[in-house]
């Protein structure tokens, strides 16, 4: 352990001295880079000082008792008795942290809920999930913004995307990527009976410029005259946008905001977020990265989560955690369920660690 902490602390010194290096002060996009890892590797370095302190204390008193007296003796094995007892909550405490964490948990997000198999029904579910995550969101002092929806004529919305910003959003919110599963009796069902929809919630970290760069020439850039529900005109400019990048043939659009300048960078965020998750896909089939199978793979084809109302009961099915219904989807116990995930995760990467 002493050694592997040296090291840490070594390597921590190095990037510190890299962060006053012309060369590098001079590169945004590498000083971005080792200034987000100096940051990340703050509070582990900490740990590990104040564990080679301990250690080290342990040490030097053992060597005074020799020639200590009686009430010298006394104290310092009461100083050795403390430092000892200390040392094992710090060596978990610093395991943990080793654990690698993910580089996008300090970002924002921006959060897509789509209706699924259900009609009108998922509609209303995927409303329900946005306004969910916005209470949520109120709770956690994050911001929420609107980038595009698509309201559908019974309530909810066929679509809709949005931006959480707040501290560490992502290490959140990655949890709720899948399919969201309701069980319950619809408004419009005049028989009581229970029906079965779904919606997709589709969650990616915000990339800037830094993490992904978009040549122009890639983009093909349509304006029309922004829409309401059933297809009516809203206003009679083109202020909506509709951004194609070729390559990848991924399409966004945006007809919220005011004005075009405004829509055209909603798209712009919007695409620069799903480039950067097909590049971190690409990076974990090529790295045999995927996520651990305790906590799902995040898909959007993957059903996480049922929400019964009949049984009151929401149940999370990677890890088989249950919640009231009322609780979930008013955003008071959502928390409950994410941080169970967690603790799954970082149980499986710790188990795997040692």
């Amino acid at each position: 352990m002493r050694d592997k902490l040296e090291k840490l602390i070594a390597a921590y010194a190095e990037l510190e001295k890299k962060m006053i290096d012309p060369a590098i002060v001079a590169d945004p996009k590498e000083y971005a880079r080792i200034a987000k890892e100096h940051a990340r590797q703050g509070d582990l370095v900490a740990r590990a000082r104040e564990y080679l302190q301990a250690l080290d204390d342990i040490e030097a008193a053992k060597e005074m008792l020799h020639d200590a007296d009686a009430d010298e003796r006394e104290m310092l094995q009461e100083d050795i008795a403390a430092n000892e007892e200390k040392l094992p909550a710090l060596e978990d405490e610093i395991k943990i942290m080793l654990i690698p964490g993910d580089p996008n948990d300090e970002k924002d997000t921006i959060v897509e809920i789509r209706a699924g198999v259900g009609g009108d029904e998922a509609a209303i579910f995927a409303g329900d999930l946005y306004k969910m995550y916005e209470r949520f969101a109120e709770s956690k002092n994050w911001k929420v913004e609107i980038l595009s929806s698509s309201p559908s004529e019974v309530g909810g919305f066929k679509t809709i995307e949005f931006k959480m910003l707040g501290e560490k959003v992502y290490s959140v919110m990655k949890y709720e990527s899948g399919v969201h599963r309701v069980q319950r009796v619809p408004k419009t069902e005049s028989q009581g009976r229970i029906q079965t929809s779904t919606a997709t919630v589709a969650v990616l970290p915000e990339a800037d410029e830094i993490d992904i760069q978009i040549d122009p020439t890639d983009l093909r850039i349509d304006t029309y005259c922004a829409s309401g529900p059933g297809g009516q005109c809203v206003n009679t400019t083109y202020s909506a946008v509709r951004i194609t990048h070729l390559p990848t043939n991924t399409v966004v659009q945006s007809q919220d905001q005011r004005s075009q300048i405004q829509n055209r960078e909603v798209c712009m965020q919007m695409l620069r977020a799903r480039l950067y998750e097909m590049e971190l896909e690409k990076q974990q089939e090529e790295q045999g990265a995927a996520r651990l199978s305790q906590i799902g793979h995040g898909n959007r084809s993957e059903k996480i989560r049922t929400y019964n109302q009949p049984q009151d009961r929401v149940t999370d099915h990677r890890i088989g955690f249950n919640a009231t219904y009322n609780g979930v989807l008013l955003g008071d116990t959502l928390i409950s369920i994410i941080e169970a995930l967690a603790a799954a995760e970082r149980a499986e990467k710790l188990a795997k660690a040692v």
